[in-house]
């Protein structure tokens, strides 16, 4: 038996950008497995649940859990890490605050079901739809139930500490490790309970090495439709760019590569509601005074919901769309 702690990964609603972002750390993957026993990671070793079942509560010492929660099996596995483990962290965006896959909450499930199996870019002539439960000869297949809304997963259980990041920054990551490995080695004592770990304290724009003055816009604009000046702020351009609300921790890797902050890192500190925190924003630097022309420099955001909750629909204070919740009775 090994004397080394415990290691989990999990993956629910998410892309698995998460589990490649943590195998971009390179050679100090070395160093999770000389520190720890991995004994579950579904993406890169056969273990079943019935394995973890068996474990004692707490056995586990650290579980990184990326994916929101969109059915029955993510709530129940939810539960069962959060008792095995002594320290549950969520891990990536779509655990923080439900990411790209939060954003089906404007939507009912049965239109979600529909645009899935019945649209133009799927190939289904006999107009099958998944069953929560088939007979076959075997025996009875069940497979998860879609819930109404996504939700994040402090929405369903207790979390020890929150790492944002669609995916999280490599080398946040191996930072991260090198703090967990200090701490078993007796070198540093963890941030209290509740901390965002892996990222910074403030915004993308104080990362950002772009000029800024005062900020004055005429118009909105996509960034694939206008010639941005390399060295000024995006914003000051009419660019929609987020990082004025997203954390920091990312090195502003987007604006310096010339294209906007879309908020992948999530609300910076402090921050509410990011969405209410971006409105605030952008009607500040609305160079207008009559209602018409102001509605039609916003007209220019093309996706307003998409531009304000791309990342943070799920654990906002919207949270959903009402057309969700009356799905379900709500």
């Amino acid at each position: 038996m090994s004397a080394k702690p415990k290691f989990a990964m999990y993956w629910a609603a998410s892309c698995g950008g998460c589990e490649i972002a943590v195998l971009n750390i390179h050679e100090k993957i070395l160093d999770v497995d000389a520190n720890f026993d991995v004994v579950f990671w579904p993406v890169a070793m056969d273990a079943k649940y019935k394995d973890v079942e068996a474990m004692e509560d707490g056995s586990i010492l650290l579980t990184l859990w990326n994916g929101g929660i969109r059915n029955d099996e993510n709530e129940h596995i939810a539960h069962l890490l959060r008792k095995k483990s002594k320290i549950l962290v969520a891990f990536g965006s779509c655990a923080c605050e439900g990411c790209i896959p939060g954003l089906a909450n404007f939507s009912p499930v049965s239109e979600i079901v529909e645009t899935a199996f019945s649209t133009v870019s799927t190939d289904n002539p006999q107009n099958v739809r998944p069953q929560p439960h088939y007979q076959v000869p075997e025996g009875e297949i069940t497979i998860p139930t879609l819930y109404p809304v996504l939700k994040t997963l402090e929405q369903v259980v207790d979390v020890d500490y929150y790492m944002p990041g669609c995916p999280p920054e490599s080398h946040q990551i191996a930072a991260v490790i090198d703090l967990v490995i200090q701490v078993l080695q007796g070198k540093a004592e963890l941030p209290p309970k509740g901390a965002t770990i892996g990222a910074g304290n403030s915004t993308v724009c104080d990362e950002c090495k772009r000029q800024r003055n005062v900020k004055t816009i005429k118009e909105f604009g996509r960034i694939q439709f206008t010639h941005a000046d390399p060295e000024l702020c995006l914003l000051e351009q009419g660019i929609p760019c987020n990082g004025v609300a997203t954390r920091s921790g990312c090195n502003a890797r987007c604006p310096t590569a010339g294209a906007q902050c879309i908020g992948c890192y999530g609300p910076a500190e402090g921050v509410i509601d990011y969405g209410a925190r971006l409105v605030s924003a952008f009607a500040s630097v609305i160079d207008a005074n009559e209602p018409a022309e102001i509605d039609r420099i916003l007209d220019g955001l093309v996706d307003p919901a998409g531009q304000f909750y791309r990342f943070n629909l799920a654990g906002s204070l919207l949270r959903a769309g009402k057309s969700a919740f009356k799905s379900n009775g709500g």
